[in-house]
């Protein structure tokens, strides 16, 4: 059995990692509340507008001269990881890395092999385990968890679209954490670029709307929003998903560190009264030795 100074100072570390884990728990809540409004009010405005692109592009015959919509054989692709910057989060960046993985490994095999494949990591704790995994990353963009804004989100976005129409990929598939609840997260892969257009034509409902300006440069002007939207919504989605993994798993932490103090406590106690005991034992020896 362990000495009782060793016990001591084992319970002392242990309320120590408490106290941390269970501040960074409260944290992690109060940053989930705000993250987790933020992607609830995007995501009826991002879903509408998605809508309202496939409901015009429906009736074009042309949608697919745009410049986002040209689809080409994909010999060269490019896979956008949004992860976290920082750990202590469970297995949001281990499992989101996964899901890049093993996209790239099922879909995209041949170009893998050939060296055609590229990533641009967002986040500190994706682009770690990329490297780790062997993946070529041709850039980081962890800074913008510094100002989540529409603004800056938007620079990033247009530098991929750019890519994409100048002919430097011919696929851009998006991956991240999309946020459920705080317990659940929901590894998702999309294809970005190039877009695709489901015609979804409704014969039974004809309304004759007049559009200023026409459909084909609303549809233009659309399908960049649109993309920049949906990237905006994936950093939202999974900036809310890390707070939501690192509030659960801090949770659980200071749970097993409140397991790990009772049986620390009674080790202590039983190791304490052993020795009590035993100090009894030689005083009453002793004492019996003294009248003998």
């Amino acid at each position: 059995m362990a000495g009782l100074k060793e016990i001591r100072t084992r319970i002392a570390s242990v309320k120590t990692t408490r106290q941390v884990t269970s501040a960074m728990k409260m944290v992690s809540a109060a940053k989930l509340k705000k993250a987790q409004d933020s992607i609830l009010q995007i995501r009826p405005y991002a879903n509408k507008l998605h809508d309202i692109l496939t409901s015009l592009s429906a009736s074009l015959d042309n949608v697919q001269e745009s410049v986002y919509t040209k689809n080409r054989k994909p010999n060269k692709v490019l896979v956008v990881l949004i992860s976290s910057n920082r750990g202590l989060c469970g297995g949001f960046n281990t499992n989101i890395s996964k899901k890049a993985v093993d996209l790239v490994k099922t879909k995209y095999s041949q170009q893998l092999q050939l060296g055609n494949v590229d990533f641009i990591s967002i986040g500190k704790q994706g682009n770690k385990q990329m490297k780790h995994r062997g993946m070529h990353v041709v850039d980081n963009k962890d800074e913008i968890f510094n100002s989540l804004s529409f603004e800056n989100v938007s620079v990033i976005a247009q530098t991929i679209m750019d890519s994409f129409s100048s002919g430097k990929y011919d696929r851009i598939e998006l991956v991240y954490n999309q946020f459920k609840n705080a317990a659940v997260q929901i590894q998702s892969a999309e294809q970005f670029l190039p877009v695709e257009i489901k015609e979804e034509k409704n014969k039974t409902t004809n309304y004759d709307f007049i559009y200023e300006p026409s459909k084909e440069v609303i549809i233009q002007e659309l399908i960049p929003r649109s993309l920049k939207i949906q990237i905006y919504k994936a950093l939202l989605d999974s900036n809310a998903a890390e707070h939501g993994a690192r509030m659960t798993a801090m949770h659980q932490a200071t749970d097993n560190a409140t397991e790990l103090l009772k049986d620390l406590t009674l080790q202590y106690n039983k190791a304490r009264q052993a020795t009590i005991t035993g100090e009894i034992l030689e005083i009453v020896s002793g004492a019996e030795a003294l009248k003998g």
